[in-house]
């Protein structure tokens, strides 16, 4: 074999030998990094779902709406959709407190699981308390205050931290199903507070 020929049969057999070995020892690396990218969207996706009070580290949902109507008039529709929404409205809140624009009340999420038998079942209620502000075209809605209904106080941030001594799989699926209930809760809300169609004169 000429000179040349062996020299170009060298390098590529040495190339093939580096690239085989970069193969070899870029697979573990490449799969680690894959889990954790998984992992930070998956926790990224979660914190979407779950806000967290910066200055408090609570679980804190809230919005700013905003919606054509006067501070009474936008206080008078959350109290219709108050007594629509709720059983007992009347034991759920508080405060109803028309001057400041504003009700506070609490209830409950109910924790469901789904069994062997595929069968969905209770398994826990987490309290949670929502206040209600109006102004002139504009309202909000906060829920905070989350905490299972337990002998002694346990508060659901707990089921964020993956590294708690007691952590359950199923905590995930809990925050989610309390975010699903938000997201149902806030849709109604919204739905209810925007104006009725405007009654035209009957003119005759």
């Amino acid at each position: 074999m000429p000179l040349i020929g062996i020299q170009f049969w060298c390098i590529f057999a040495f190339q093939g030998r580096i690239n085989k070995l970069i193969n070899m020892n870029t697979k573990p690396f490449l799969l680690l990094v894959f889990i954790s990218v998984s992992w930070s969207a998956g926790l990224f996706a979660q914190m979407e779902r779950i806000p967290v009070d910066t200055e408090t580290s609570k679980i804190k949902f809230q919005e700013v709406i905003d919606e054509p109507g006067s501070k009474n008039e936008l206080f008078n529709r959350s109290i219709y959709w108050l007594n629509d929404y709720y059983k007992d409205p009347v034991r759920v809140t508080s405060v109803r407190d028309k001057a400041t624009g504003k009700i506070i009340g609490k209830h409950t999420i109910k924790i469901t699981q789904t069994g062997p038998d595929g069968l969905k079942q209770d398994v826990a209620f987490v309290y949670y308390e929502f206040t209600i502000e109006v102004r002139d075209e504009r309202y909000r809605y906060t829920i905070s205050d989350l905490l299972l209904k337990t002998a002694s106080r346990f508060e659901i941030e707990r089921w964020l931290d993956k590294s708690d001594p007691s952590y359950d799989p199923h905590w995930d699926d809990y925050l989610n199903q309390i975010a699903d209930y938000v997201d149902a809760w806030s849709a109604n809300l919204k739905e209810k507070m925007k104006p009725g169609p405007e009654k035209k004169e009957d003119v005759w």
